[in-house]
């Protein structure tokens, strides 16, 4: 077989959506929300109405593979009422996931370019990935409250 058939390479940036909606049988009606750095891509799907998701998370190897192979995904608990962060063992960088039922609306972390600041929009779901160097990270509500996410390690 060739070395790509045999999914070595893996999947390009470019190719990430169609690949969740394939691999995951991701409706064309859904949304698809995501964040893509070097070594990890993550995605959140999801319907209009919101009532449903679809997580992915995809990890970047060295060596000769030059795309991303997916990780892991589906539907859990912490992603559909709260915030889920995912680690994956090897890699630096870390994915949050979410409906955003917290109504989140920024997360900060420090960095060594100091403190940073990304803005969410409460209403719809997220999906980041943070650089390897981002610290302690902090998701305030629309109250200002502080709003908590609980680690998947992978």
């Amino acid at each position: 077989m060739p070395f790509y058939a045999n999914d070595n390479i893996g999947v390009g940036a470019d190719g990430l959506e169609a690949d969740i909606r394939s691999s995951q049988k991701i409706s064309d009606d859904w949304s698809v929300e995501g964040s893509v750095s070097d070594s990890m891509a993550a995605f959140i799907s999801y319907p209009q109405d919101k009532s449903d998701h679809t997580f992915s998370v995809y990890i970047k190897h060295g060596g000769l593979s030059f795309g991303y192979f997916f990780r892991a995904g589906g539907g859990i608990f912490q992603v559909e009422e709260n915030i889920a962060e995912f680690t994956v063992n090897g890699c630096d960088e870390r994915a949050f996931i979410s409906m955003n039922k917290q109504k989140a609306v920024k997360l900060e972390f420090y960095s060594l370019n100091g403190l940073q600041t990304i803005d969410i929009d409460s209403d719809k779901p997220f999906a980041l990935v943070l650089p390897a160097n981002a610290g302690d990270v902090t998701f305030y509500d629309v109250n200002g409250d502080i709003a908590e996410y609980y680690n998947q390690s992978m």
